[in-house]
């Protein structure tokens, strides 16, 4: 039996309790500052109260002013903040990660430099740890709702990292017969495969709210649209792995992780006010108080895109649907798919 501590309550973060528990480990779930509800709730009698689901009893839960407490004999530490929480967790959790101990992150994303290359999460994780320490860091990438994970249905993710041994160590420690999971050394690929997809989601929902719009009724629906986006949103996809050096084989990875999000959460939401017809500022003031990754991805990854395309290095004609999800975004574009700008000529 391992002890495995968890960092931050969050939804996806809490669901991965379940595998951890049940394979006999001792399991330490300690809420952020923004989790303290989460944790009082918790206490009170496991119902976690934004995953929906009741944990399994004999969990330990930590306030974060106990997370000294939760780490003190820690085999393997779990981190579950979102994107919104990155400076935090590198200022304040990184630094007193013990050593010796390896951090798994939940946390899909990546960031923007100034020349346009693309880097994910990880890769900012290793850079701001503190002078001479030195985590073995880890991350999970995939097809995998929360809700889904707590309610033992099949889950197939990859783990990645730069050590293969400590890999295994996790899927031995997190593996079920529901649980399943690959082990990549390609952080890049991986990392930036399930982050991008966001952008993408959002780009496939917009088809969504354009069958509502036309049919004047919500919950309608048509398939040839939504298809036709999520191929050309794979089309791009590939593109940008192969940009950034990822091995091909991850987008089995981000084409899941688009499969998996277009059929519900918040991406979908907003893709579908938006084909609605309400602008961005009506459908973020109607999404008031939800967090949206898909807008953060989608600016960078644009924005990463124009960059090189600037040095000459891509052509923006090759992420029509990217540029305009941008346009959407950060421009106040109305939503008009480029349908023309999909098509090719192949002789």
């Amino acid at each position: 039996m391992s002890v495995i501590t968890f960092i931050c309550a969050g939804q996806m973060n809490s669901a991965i309790t379940f595998p951890a528990f049940e394979n006999g480990h001792e399991v330490r779930l300690v809420g952020s500052p923004l989790d303290r509800d989460i944790i009082d709730g918790l206490r009170k009698d496991n119902y976690h109260i934004t995953l929906k689901r009741t944990l399994h009893d004999g969990i330990k839960y930590y306030q974060i002013e106990e997370l000294g407490e939760a780490l003190e004999g820690a085999d393997l530490i779990l981190g579950g903040v979102s994107s919104f929480g990155l400076d935090w967790f590198c200022d304040e959790i990184l630094p007193v990660i013990p050593d010796g101990v390896p951090l798994l992150t939940v946390t899909k994303g990546m960031v923007d430099l100034e020349d346009g290359t693309l880097v994910p999460y990880p890769t900012i994780f290793a850079q701001r740890q503190p002078e001479g320490k030195n985590i073995d860091l880890n991350a999970i990438g995939g097809p995998c709702t929360s809700y889904e994970l707590a309610d033992h249905d099949d889950s197939h993710v990859a783990f990645c990292g730069k050590n293969m041994e400590t890999l295994k160590k996790f899927k031995a420690a997190l593996a079920t017969d529901y649980y399943h999971i690959s082990l990549s050394t390609d952080v890049v690929g991986v990392e930036c495969a399930v982050a991008m997809k966001n952008a993408y989601a959002l780009g496939v929902s917009l088809a969504v709210g354009l069958a509502e719009k036309r049919d004047g009724k919500i919950g309608a629906v048509h398939y040839n649209s939504q298809a036709a986006l999520f191929g050309q949103g794979l089309k791009e996809m590939i593109k940008l792995l192969d940009l950034i050096g990822g091995g091909p084989e991850n987008i089995i990875h981000g084409g899941g992780d688009l499969y998996v999000t277009v059929f519900g959460g918040r991406t979908r939401k907003i893709g579908t006010l938006l084909g609605r017809g309400l602008s961005f500022d009506q459908a973020m003031e109607e999404l008031a108080g939800v967090t949206l990754e898909s807008i953060v991805i989608a600016t960078r990854t644009a924005r990463a895109v124009r960059k090189l395309a600037e040095r000459g290095i891509v052509s923006i004609d090759d992420f029509p649907l990217l540029m305009h999800v941008d346009d959407i975004i950060n421009n106040g574009a109305e939503v008009n798919i480029p349908w023309e700008k999909f098509t090719t000529i192949v002789e």
